[in-house]
């Protein structure tokens, strides 16, 4: 055991958002992040593959009941498309902030549409977990700019404490 003490967090100015699964570990990629982002990117693959034999099963059950080739052409056609929808807007709410999406309104009247194409949505999560954890980039990029704001107001305020002393540190 040592006898020397850590020095606290800086707990001053803006604390980073959570983001599902991951907490606040993406801000310094600690506390297991690798094995989450893995966790994740598996997951949403092995949930996609089940939702598909799900479908499947629901596919055979349509054949069995020879509802003719062109519902079944239907179906499958409504799947798609219901997945790719999905999909891009489930990439889109990952990579962008929620002020450069203008049809936010639109995602509730899309609800029945997204949950159709629940595969796209777990498909876009495993490709933006390949890549970092699914919404990282966008909680960063806030969190970056709150901290910027932070110090901007914190040094251009006269008679700082915080401020003198993080200048005399410094000389």
């Amino acid at each position: 055991m040592s006898d020397e003490t850590r020095p606290a967090p800086d707990r001053s100015g803006p604390e980073p958002a959570p983001i599902r699964f991951f907490g606040t570990t993406w801000v310094h990629h600690d506390g297991g992040y690798g094995l989450r982002r893995a966790g994740v990117a598996v997951g949403s693959l092995a949930l996609a593959a089940a939702g598909a034999v799900v479908l499947r099963f629901a596919f055979q059950g349509l054949e069995i009941a020879e509802v003719g080739s062109f519902l079944n052409v239907l179906v499958v056609a409504c799947f798609a498309v219901c997945s790719a929808v999905a999909f891009r807007r489930t990439w889109e709410r990952l990579t962008r902030p929620a002020a450069e999406a203008a049809d936010r309104p639109a995602d509730r009247s899309a609800q029945s549409l997204l949950l159709i194409g629940f595969i796209g949505s777990l498909l876009a999560y495993f490709c933006r977990a390949l890549v970092e954890a699914p919404g990282e980039g966008v909680r960063r990029a806030e969190y970056e700019e709150e901290r910027a704001r932070f110090e901007r107001r914190r040094t251009a305020r006269t008679g700082n404490p915080a401020g003198k002393k993080a200048k005399k540190k410094r000389g």
